[in-house]
């Protein structure tokens, strides 16, 4: 394992690489071993610890919420059943407050990308050696990353899915003409000026979801490496940064989760409304 490594530069490269599976230089298909063969897989290489942790902590918000709602009762309200109560009406009002249109779909939405990216974000918590341990040797794993929102392709690919989400009610609100004309007729709603709007516009509307995963990644990724660097420091120094720094983190990383699902839900209502 890289922490037994004496070189601290060799050790924070080790625990920045993903697990990646994807085609060899030679065409057999399989897990890279070392850094170069993950970066000469490519584009259509897969980063499966990336993947992992993220459908298993979606399954287990899943799971959580509805046991809550199976089990809730108004006489003897569990804590699980006051935690996800509590959590949905935070939702639901940051949706009131923010959302201007008519939809079945944002709330819920809006629920499953605040809750979601908390859990994904969460894992930032556990010590940076623990998992990756246990994964080198149990299943002689030698690069595996256990928090998903550090990995610029798990963020960029939720912020997509926003996009896409904000492209479909747009038209679908304003119709294909609708949307086309709020990307050529403003600011300057005059014929001659209709190539320079599209060029603003379209700058604004690709900013949106550019935005959302770079501020994600940023912020996870930049916390991941201080414990990543803390973890080279001798043991006693260790116990006094780390902790004050996870208690901090906490704090950054349901601040991420929320900005990611307010940004959502105003870029919705924003094609939701005509100008």
């Amino acid at each position: 394992m890289a922490s037994e490594n004496p070189m601290a530069a060799e050790y924070i490269k080790h625990h920045l690489q993903n697990l990646t599976f994807g085609q060899h230089p030679d065409g057999s298909w399989g897990i890279a071993e070392t850094s170069k063969q993950a970066s000469d897989m490519g584009f259509w290489a897969i980063h499966l610890d990336t993947m992992g942790f993220s459908i298993g902590l979606g399954i287990l918000f899943l799971w959580l919420f509805r046991i809550a709602a199976k089990k809730a009762s108004v006489a003897t309200p569990t804590g699980l059943q006051n935690f996800v109560e509590l959590m949905v009406e935070f939702v639901d009002n940051s949706v009131k407050e923010s959302f201007h249109g008519k939809s079945k779909v944002i709330a819920p939405l809006a629920l499953t990308i605040f809750v979601w990216i908390f859990l994904m974000n969460l894992m930032d918590l556990v010590p940076v050696d623990f998992i990756p341990r246990i994964a080198h040797d149990i299943f002689g794993l030698e690069y595996f990353k256990i928090v998903p929102t550090t990995d610029i392709n798990a963020t960029l690919g939720l912020s997509l899915s926003v996009f896409f989400l904000i492209i479909f009610y747009s038209i679908k609100m304003k119709g294909i003409g609708g949307f086309a004309k709020e990307l050529t007729l403003q600011p300057f709603n005059t014929p001659i000026m209709i190539p320079f709007n599209f060029v603003l516009e379209m700058v604004g509307l690709l900013a949106k979801p550019v935005s959302l995963a770079l501020r994600l990644f940023g912020n996870l990724y930049a916390g991941e490496l201080i414990f990543i660097l803390i973890a080279i420091l001798p043991w006693g120094v260790q116990w006094a940064l780390s902790v004050p720094w996870a208690i901090f983190h906490i704090l950054v990383i349901t601040l991420q989760a929320f900005i990611f699902m307010m940004l959502t839900i105003v870029y919705l209502s924003m094609a939701h409304e005509e100008h």
